[in-house]
């Protein structure tokens, strides 16, 4: 099993743990990138040490060519000299390290393709986790509407009881009854008490300031010119009114 199929089964584990659990989703989800993360830096170590590995192996490769390649050398050196002997086992030396050199190489060619897809690896698993983290704040904020949208149903449910709404009713037309008795009260205590004479001129005092602001109005609007006939007949109209009072109050003649 490799490193990130071991890291996806711990992150399976954990995602499956945490649903049974039942938890609180955002404290769930933020929990699950943290677990993520933390899988995540220790897949970083493990790579950076797959990558050493494969750095040691290119040096050892150079290594052993620059073994084979001294080897050469010396054997060039013997023949040189006439030690034949020396030289054979000079190129012995310089096989044996040829050969390693190959081998090493093939092995450096193999580990390095093994590192190069762990890189991949590790960067499609960190843009994952980036992801993760974009839908999980898009996660809670439905999950906040959702919870939003409960506790509003809920609240209108409690005031939605038709028992609520009676009572206010009633509440309602009681006031706006004991609204009408005060204002009948008001009414009658006012109507019968006090000189109803005064009330009466009372009255008449209030229709004639009207009927002259009116006259007034006129004459500004230029409807009427001063000492109009209208004026003079509402004059008159008083008069004759007050001579019909007292006509009534004078004694029958014998």
């Amino acid at each position: 099993m490799g490193i990130f199929d071991r890291l996806s089964t711990l992150i399976r584990s954990n995602i499956n743990d945490l649903i049974n659990r039942a938890e609180n989703p955002e404290k769930m989800l933020n929990q699950l990138i943290v677990d993520m993360r933390s899988q995540l830096a220790k897949a970083k170590q493990q790579v950076a040490a797959a990558i050493a590995d494969e750095k040691r192996l290119s040096a050892q490769v150079d290594t052993e060519k620059k073994s084979a390649e001294d080897w050469e050398r010396r054997a060039v050196l013997a023949v040189q000299e006439g030690r034949d002997d020396l030289a054979k086992q000079a190129l012995l030396r310089h096989n044996e390290h040829a050969q390693g050199a190959v081998q090493l190489h093939e092995t450096w060619v193999k580990h390095r393709e093994e590192t190069e897809k762990l890189k991949l690896s590790l960067r499609q698993l960190n843009d994952r986790i980036e992801e993760a983290k974009r839908k999980k704040n898009i996660l809670i904020a439905r999950q906040k509407r959702a919870e939003a949208h409960k506790r509003i149903q809920e609240t209108m449910s409690s005031i939605g009881d038709k028992s609520v709404f009676e009572t206010f009713e009633r509440m309602t037309e009681q006031i706006e009854h004991e609204e009408r008795k005060l204002i009948a009260a008001a009414e009658v205590n006012e109507d019968l008490s006090g000189d109803t004479l005064v009330k009466q001129f009372q009255s008449l005092e209030v229709r004639a300031d009207a009927d002259q602001q009116l006259i007034e109005l006129k004459r500004k609007m230029g409807l009427l010119p001063a000492g109009s006939p209208e004026q003079s007949k509402q004059l008159g109209k008083g008069a004759a009114e007050a001579e019909l009072v007292e006509d009534d109050d004078a004694p029958p003649s014998s």
